[in-house]
């Protein structure tokens, strides 16, 4: 399966019935009257978010979404049938934006099951017998129905997941997330190997946390360079980062400066997330190097630095740990920021 992170859509709702215009015709009723019942409403757009789903692929090929009309009414004073509701189902971490310069935020839909009404349908047009007063016996005139809405957004996913792998590119993001996962994320030696980002779940002891990882950054991406930072909206909803540096790199401190200045750049948060610092590709560098470049990187971060080779697996559960640990603190991190501020008491 494909995976596309952001689609054009044309979305309308369904205009309400007409009202109809009718007479009583019955044997025994000597005047007769009118009897036209309302036109039935039109359907809404609903986006709902369900599980299973983490790309827009699909929204490449069905690109239109009409919701039905409702139905006119009929004699005997019967209102006509409302219009179904057009239900469309997106992957969670979808945000719905406006076709427009500023892509104004419509719609952001975070949790399975979550519905949003977006465009209501019309009401029904009103039948001759409303219209019935004492000086207007047999009224024939009737409502049409309330026109439809409709308008063109931008669907936009951004993935939810625990930890995002950030790193320069072939730092070994995508072997890690095999050896750690049951992904099979596409491995070779040559930069950008991964094009979009690539999830998986990672479960250590019974439990489980998601991983994301990204494309790999390079210098100049906030404005561009490369394949930009189009993709670090992916990580902008995870709880921590897990920042992989190649070991065998010709610097590692200059390889974290480069990510670090370019997730600054991105701004939206990410420069504040909880980060894990970890030497990749260990096992290809001898363990003395290895001590003195942990050393100096421990202390270019300000944090402790894991040694992690994700082709032998040396390290591997030791990071994982780590994680498990910085994704316990965000966690609690936000449920404080969430409590409200008990209110003053001299009982206090």
């Amino acid at each position: 399966m494909h995976f596309l992170d952001q689609a054009k859509i044309f979305v309308r709702s369904g205009a309400g019935g007409p009202g109809a215009v009718s007479f009583r015709r019955e044997k025994f009723a000597e005047f007769g009257g009118p009897n036209g019942g309302h036109g039935g409403k039109g359907a809404d757009i609903i986006f709902e978010a369900v599980a299973g789903l983490n790309t827009l692929i699909d929204f490449r090929y069905t690109q239109h979404f009409r919701a039905p009309r409702g139905k006119g009414g009929a004699g005997q004073n019967r209102t006509g049938a409302g219009g179904e509701d057009l239900v469309i189902q997106v992957p969670v971490g979808t945000q719905v934006l406006a076709d427009d310069e500023e892509r104004s935020l419509l719609a952001d839909l975070t949790e399975v099951g979550q519905r949003v009404l977006f465009l209501r349908g019309g009401d029904g047009g009103r039948g001759n017998a409303s219209y019935k007063t004492s000086t207007n016996r047999a009224p024939r005139q009737h409502g049409t129905g309330w026109p439809s809405e409709e308008m063109y957004v931008w669907l936009r996913l951004k993935l939810m997941a625990d930890v995002g792998i950030v790193g320069l590119p072939n730092a070994g993001k995508s072997t890690l997330l095999n050896r750690t996962t049951n992904a099979v994320a596409k491995v070779g030696e040559y930069p950008f190997t991964t094009l979009r980002p690539q999830l998986g779940v990672v479960s250590l002891k019974q439990r489980e946390f998601v991983l994301a990882d990204i494309p790999g950054l390079i210098e100049g991406a906030a404005e561009g360079a490369g394949i930009g930072d189009r993709f670090l909206g992916h990580v902008e909803r995870c709880r921590a980062l897990l920042h992989l540096v190649d070991a065998e790199g010709e610097d590692p401190v200059d390889a974290w400066r480069i990510v670090r200045g370019e997730l600054d750049a991105y701004g939206a948060g990410l420069e504040d997330k909880l980060e894990l610092v970890a030497l990749s590709r260990c096992d290809l560098v001898d363990p003395k190097v290895l001590a003195k470049l942990r050393k100096k990187l421990a202390k270019a971060c300000g944090s402790d630095v894991f040694i992690v080779s994700a082709a032998t697996g040396d390290g591997v559960e030791e990071l994982l740990e780590g994680l498990f640990a910085l994704i316990g603190q965000g966690a609690v991190t936000e449920a404080e920021e969430a409590e409200p501020e008990a209110a003053w008491s001299p009982l206090a």
